[in-house]
């Protein structure tokens, strides 16, 4: 279940102004420690232990590959990869530098196989969140 809350867009610069949008309420971030744990109780025969070494050990490979100009797609998950934040265009490839025109890098994740958005539109159920009871039975909804 996906609870949302609705905002009103403000910008008064923007087409959209006044309108109201859905957001999503995150309730929880889910540690890899809170994973381990979650998917130790799922009928395996690995320990919560075993099972956080191996997802620490994948979290610090995936970052190894991605800084070697890889990418790492995990099936059913995402494809990871790594772009550059532009701070404005040079006039010249001489005029060029990383240091004038390069913000930064930053962490790309696209959906792959079921996590696709037309599977997660398939299987997402969306509950308006509310101030008391946190949900509202009246909203439910499939997107």
């Amino acid at each position: 279940m996906i609870l949302y809350i609705l905002r009103q867009n403000k910008n008064e610069n923007s087409a959209s102004y006044g309108k109201y949008y859905a957001y999503p309420v995150i309730e929880e971030t889910i540690t890899l420690d809170g994973l381990a744990e979650h998917m130790s109780n799922h009928n395996t025969p690995f320990s919560k232990g075993a099972i956080k070494g191996t997802l620490t050990d994948m979290v610090n490979c995936i970052k190894e590959l991605l800084l070697e100009g890889k990418n790492v797609k995990i099936d059913d998950l995402a494809i990871f990869s790594l772009g550059i934040k532009n701070r404005g265009g040079a006039n010249t490839e001489k005029d060029f530098t990383v240091t004038g025109n390069i913000k930064g890098v930053k962490l790309r994740a696209r959906a792959t196989g079921e996590l696709v958005t037309k599977n997660l539109n398939l299987e997402a159920t969306l509950k308006k969140a509310t101030a008391t009871t946190k949900a509202s039975n009246s909203d439910d909804q499939n997107p």
